[in-house]
């Protein structure tokens, strides 16, 4: 391991609003954090939106200076990318930006029932190909699991680059009659007057550089409403 990852994870550790298990929790195991996060973190009652899958952070930390009355989370397993957001939100003194390293199947390990306002979803892997879709952070088995720690009616944000992605968790949503908010299938022209363009993270540059359209869909998740298999009817 290189010297540069240690001294980041080292420092990653040191940080008041970053929270890192030391191991994985096991079944039936919770964090201390776990519906606390505006008393302990934040030291205020705003709402609680989490960014999972956050790499450097860069959409965490924009949103969260866009939106002060909002607490922010970024979510990644991947500490050395974390650190560049922890970082920054500690330079810049954005208070109402914290992060949290851990895989996201274990997310209610942390997270309280109604303790998320809302969830963004950032260029995550497509897994593409139909057997792999169970594996998308937009797949039912994961859906049910956002469901109850969002607050009923919660917001769910995708951003990706993956027309399949985007295709499938939009035949999902309707599939599950859920409240579709917005859906583009090319963000950077469809919405040019849109706040949130203005916030984009390392992967969004890259692809925009290369001719790749970014699609954006946003939908409301129900506390009642259990998700089934986007495929379960063809």
């Amino acid at each position: 391991m290189g010297k540069n990852k240690l001294a980041r994870w080292s420092e990653l550790r040191s940080y008041s609003n970053v929270i890192e298990a030391k191991t994985m929790p096991v079944d039936g195991e919770y964090h201390p954090i776990r519906g606390k996060w505006r008393i302990n973190i934040f030291g205020n009652n705003n709402p609680v939106v989490t960014e999972l899958g956050c790499g450097k952070g860069e959409y965490t930390t924009g949103l969260a200076i866009k939106y002060p009355e909002r607490n922010f989370i970024g979510v990644d397993i991947k500490g050395a990318r974390m650190w560049r957001g922890a970082r920054t939100s500690n330079e810049q003194k954005i208070s109402n930006a914290a992060f949290l390293r851990t895989r996201i199947e274990f997310l209610d390990r942390y997270f309280a029932e109604d303790e998320i306002d809302e969830i963004w979803i950032t260029f995550p892997d497509p897994h593409p190909g139909k057997k792999n879709s169970n594996k998308r952070l937009t797949c039912p088995w994961f859906l049910n699991k956002y469901r109850g720690l969002l607050k009923d009616k919660g917001i769910v944000h995708l951003k990706t680059d993956s027309a399949e992605l985007y295709s499938y968790t939009l035949a999902l949503a309707k599939r599950n009659g859920l409240e579709i908010l917005e859906s583009v299938t090319d963000l950077h022209t469809d919405m040019k007057n849109n706040e949130l363009l203005g916030i984009r993270t390392h992967y969004e540059n890259i692809f925009l550089k290369e001719g790749i359209k970014i699609t954006y869909l946003s939908f409301r998740l129900e506390k009642e409403k259990e998700i089934t298999d986007a495929w379960e009817r063809e």
